[in-house]
């Protein structure tokens, strides 16, 4: 009974290990997970089926007995491997550092809030960073002053023209019209997401002063717009005379667009915007908050693509406003949307929060432990060492203690003495900052710095991706070493597989042409038809098309020609429009009706490659032989169909 239940459990742990291996070479493992990895990436348009896993499983285990035999002689620790890989890492490892979670937490809000525009004023009063203590307290007293007048139920406009020292208060009262995501500061923009409509918040500190802010009004987001506009300019220190010939030109080019003129031919000839009229006045896709509010509200205004405003009169002069296409906020969130934002977040301030959660991320990962507090003991250390004195002689601390230390790394105080001379000639990088600020922005930098240089050790999407260029450039080196070098060099080997393998060297019947290849449909027809009478020029045709055309002569076989016609001698095949945009002709010299056997010149091509396909299937074999390769059957039969 003992013997048949330690056989069911050895055969029923035997099943879980197979269930996890695919194949066995040598003793190497494949893994379902890796291998199904693999031919998802790589037959994305392929339904999954058991011949289909198969034939890629056939590829696969070739391709890992290749690099296998790499790693075995130690070639990817060569110089040119590693610093090959090194360079890979540089150009790929900041994609990485980013913290995923807080990312999409992030782009989730700024998709929640951009499906609506708000109508916000404020008022703002200075206090920078750096100020004087007294010049702080006067700030932080006028805004409190400001709030209470509020309290009292004073205009919020009044309130603004009253105490805001916003350069433009007098014009604006504080309002700031409609603003979306991304408009204003983070902080700012957070405040009114989350204040009620109609409602103003309490004061607020932002970098630079203090704030209260009203949300006026709430929306659904109008989107984003791409427009063209023709912008007729004031001439400088216009009178009135001057804006009414301005308006009268513009009047006339409306009228003339209205009767079928060109929009964009007009914005050519007519418009002052120097960054669009010679793209037909095309200005890029955007949303409310970026231009004068009046120009936003014609162009979001116009009712349907291709529509087109009357003048419109701004500070610069009279806009005509053609809407080209509206772009409504996406009905949900998917990844597309997502990965989209998450590319406007990188390049936005509010990446510093992502950038914060990633440094907590990375300190918990790598063990980042602090051995020395940062202490008036050891500010004393520090302020003594960068103004070349004698530090305290009871400090108990030393250049060679250490602060910090990640894993195996160490770094000592004189490391951080060192980072701080370092800023001397940098004065903007520590103006305004505290000490410990500094001491933040150092332990900042090396972590990352740590995390990035063993970032495989960390990340396993990071770590997944290097082994598969190393893998790639092992395989190419193996593949330049074992196969293509040694088929091109030998000479005695080619023309001995050609003598063997003749009959697999044939011509079908074709014909002798040349072979023109130009860089478009258009230039093909004009060079085409240039040589209608000339073709006895066509060398020099093509040396005067600047590169635009392209040529070979020689003898193909039909399916090689461009077309589906078969002309006669001294006739043209039609133009084929290639999938690069490329299109090709021929002209036909000589026509072969009858297969021919082919001059080992005249195959060496084919012979090359069907060569190295024998070399390459011979080094298999004994690839095979030295790692004896096993297919668990059950495994590859569960594969998902």
């Amino acid at each position: 009974m003992k013997k048949v239940v330690l056989i069911c459990l050895l055969s029923f742990c035997s099943s879980l290990f197979y269930g996890q291996t695919l194949v066995r070479y040598g003793n190497q493992t494949i893994s379902k997970e890796e291998f199904l990895t693999a031919f998802h990436k790589n037959n994305a348009h392929i339904k999954p089926s058991e011949k289909s896993y198969r034939d890629y499983l056939n590829l696969y285990i070739r391709y890992r007995l290749k690099v296998q035999a790499a790693l075995d002689i130690r070639l990817d620790t060569m110089a040119g491997q590693l610093t090959e890989l090194q360079n890979f890492k540089s150009q790929i490892v900041d994609q990485y550092i980013t913290d995923e979670l807080s990312l999409n937490q992030l782009a989730h809000e700024a998709y929640n809030r951009s499906k609506q525009d708000l109508r916000i004023s404020y008022i703002f009063v200075a206090a920078p960073k750096n100020a004087a203590a007294a010049d702080t307290a006067r700030a932080w007293q006028k805004i409190q002053d400001a709030y209470k007048e509020l309290q009292k139920g004073k205009d919020f406009g009044e309130t603004a023209v009253q105490f805001s020292e916003d350069p433009n208060v007098k014009n604006n009262r504080g309002d700031l019209n409609f603003i979306t995501v991304f408009d204003l500061p983070y902080a700012m923009e957070t405040v009114a997401y989350n204040t009620p409509t109609g409602k103003y918040s309490p004061v607020f500190k932002m970098d630079g002063g203090y704030v209260i802010l009203k949300k006026t009004a709430a929306r659904p987001a109008l989107g984003r717009i791409r427009i063209a506009q023709i912008l007729l300019i004031y001439p400088y220190q216009a009178n009135e005379a001057a804006k009414s010939d301005t308006k009268r030109r513009a009047d006339s080019i409306y009228k003339a667009i209205m009767g079928g003129a060109d929009f964009n031919e007009m914005a050519r000839k007519f418009s002052g915007d120097n960054l669009s009229y010679q793209l037909g006045g095309v200005l890029p896709e955007f949303g409310i908050g970026k231009y004068e509010t009046g120009f936003e509200n014609v162009a979001f205004g116009l009712s349907k693509d291709g529509d087109i405003s009357t003048p419109y009169e701004s500070s610069f002069g009279f806009h005509i406003i053609k809407r080209i296409k509206r772009i409504p906020v996406a009905p949900m969130a998917d990844q597309k949307v997502l990965d989209e934002l998450k590319n406007r977040i990188k390049s936005d301030p509010r990446a510093a929060i992502s950038k914060k959660q990633m440094l907590q991320t990375i300190l918990k990962q790598t063990g980042f432990w602090q051995l020395i507090p940062a202490n008036p003991v050891f500010w004393a250390y520090t302020d003594s060492l960068l103004q070349n004195k004698k530090p305290a002689p009871n400090s108990n601390i030393s250049d060679q203690s250490v602060l910090f230390q990640i894993s195996d790394r160490k770094y000592t105080v004189g490391d951080w003495i060192a980072y701080r001379r370092s800023l001397t000639g940098s004065p903007n990088l520590t103006k305004g900052k505290s000490n410990s600020e500094i001491l933040d922005i150092y332990q900042q930098n090396i972590a990352f710095e740590y995390y990035k240089d063993h970032l495989e050790k960390f990340n396993p999407a990071f770590a997944a991706q290097l082994k598969e260029f190393r893998d790639g450039n092992l395989l190419f080196e193996m593949m330049q070493q074992q196969v293509w070098n040694r088929a091109a060099a030998d000479s005695a080997g080619l023309k001995k597989y050609f003598e063997s393998h003749r009959a697999n060297y044939w011509w079908k019947p074709g014909a002798e042409v040349v072979l023109f290849t130009a860089a478009n449909l258009p230039q093909a027809k004009k060079f085409q038809a240039g040589l209608e009478n000339n073709m006895d020029q066509w060398r020099k045709a093509v040396e005067s098309s600047g590169g635009a055309v392209q040529a070979d002569s020689g003898r193909f076989e039909w399916k090689q020609i461009p077309g589906k016609s078969q002309p006669a001698a001294g006739r043209f095949t039609e133009i084929v429009s290639n999938p690069d945009k490329t299109a090709q002709f021929a002209y036909i010299l000589r026509l072969y009706t009858t297969p021919a056997a082919r001059t080992f010149g005249e195959a060496r091509g084919l012979v090359i490659n069907d060569y190295q396909n024998d070399l390459e299937n011979q080094w298999i074999e004994q690839l095979k032989k030295k790692y004896p390769v096993v297919i668990v059957e059950p495994v590859l039969k569960s594969l998902p169909k």
